[in-house]
């Protein structure tokens, strides 16, 4: 028996019954594919980084949003997992030291800004780890950044009820720290919360390095972590906010009149994620971290749905595959 279509029986092919039928082998006619689900076809299509500017775009004005919540309350970067390695090694150090540099009692205590480090960084590895989904998957496919994106919604939105829950707020609900050595978060539950921000941060993170554009900010301030948990050999280049500055004043088109992508999108990343702060201050002063997350939430969800709609990869001599 062989899987063929009969030239003479028309209303039995593909197109009609959606399912390849068998026939005899002495029954003439043409193997036909079928087409497939033609939405899991959709979602499966790689889409086109030329096209991801705006939701990029977002991801690095989330990059300020969330990080600016974090380091009101308790001046720990979710995203910025240079500075919390470095003031992990400062808190080792400590314990090395044979006098006060003050005239005071050694200090050899694990300071609570350093154990709201420690938990930044292990959580945001944990959230770059969610990438390997993603590469199975396909880190350009249309499903990997709607699902990807929409699991930083849900860790967003965990993070916003836990905050919410640990009455780590003052009278008026905010949670604005004044003094580093007094943090506005300090018991347990604000401890998840932070870790569910910096997990959302490390996906987003390393979600926005796969697609391999010129936006060098999508959220992970310091890419080598989430790089190394991907690969097994050291990248070549280790993409931080400091790069971008660097390579935008020293881009050879960096006072051209006309549109240059390589400058254009290095600004719109830093204009972004300095927007993105600014607004999350703003919200924050007003409503409360737990508002401000709720916010934030709710702006990834909107990017998850965008990713809906941007075109795919144009097919050989063909069209975008918008929709297909």
């Amino acid at each position: 028996m062989s899987t063929v279509l009969s030239a003479h029986k028309p209303n039995l092919s593909v197109a009609t019954t959606g399912t390849i039928l068998p026939y005899d082998d002495d029954e003439a006619g043409t193997i036909v594919e079928p087409n497939g689900r033609p939405h899991w076809r959709y979602f499966m299509t790689d889409i086109d980084p030329e096209w991801c500017t705006i939701p990029l775009a977002v991801y690095c004005f989330m990059t300020g949003f969330i990080d600016c919540i974090s380091f009101s309350a308790i001046f720990v970067w979710c995203g910025f997992q240079t500075g919390n390695f470095a003031q992990l090694a400062l808190a080792l150090a400590r314990l090395f030291e044979t006098f006060s540099p003050t005239g005071s009692i050694h200090d050899t205590s694990f300071h609570i800004a350093d154990r709201q480090a420690l938990v930044s960084l292990l959580t945001f590895n944990l959230g770059a780890l969610l990438g390997h989904i993603g590469d199975r998957v396909g880190s350009h496919t249309r499903l990997w950044l709607v699902l990807g994106t929409f699991t930083q919604a849900l860790f967003t939105m965990a993070a916003a009820l836990t905050i919410w829950k640990s009455t780590q707020m003052d009278s008026s609900g905010k949670s604005i720290a004044d003094d580093r050595g007094d943090p506005a978060w300090t018991n347990a539950l604000s401890y998840v919360a932070l870790g569910f921000m910096s997990a959302s941060m490390g996906l987003q993170g390393i979600m926005g390095k796969r697609l391999n554009t010129q936006f060098t900010t999508t959220g992970i301030i310091s890419s080598l972590l989430s790089q190394l948990l991907h690969y097994r050999f050291f990248p070549h280049s280790f993409i931080v906010l400091t790069t971008v500055w660097v390579e935008l004043v020293t881009d050879p088109k960096l006072f051209y009149h006309q549109r240059v992508k390589t400058r254009d999108h290095k600004l719109i990343a830093a204009i972004s994620l300095f927007t993105g702060a600014f607004v999350s201050r703003a919200i924050l002063a007003k409503t409360g971290a737990a508002g401000a997350l709720g916010v934030a939430c709710g702006v990834r969800l909107v990017v998850a749905l965008g990713w809906v709609v941007v075109p795919g990869k144009s097919a050989k001599g063909g069209k975008g595959l918008l929709w297909e």
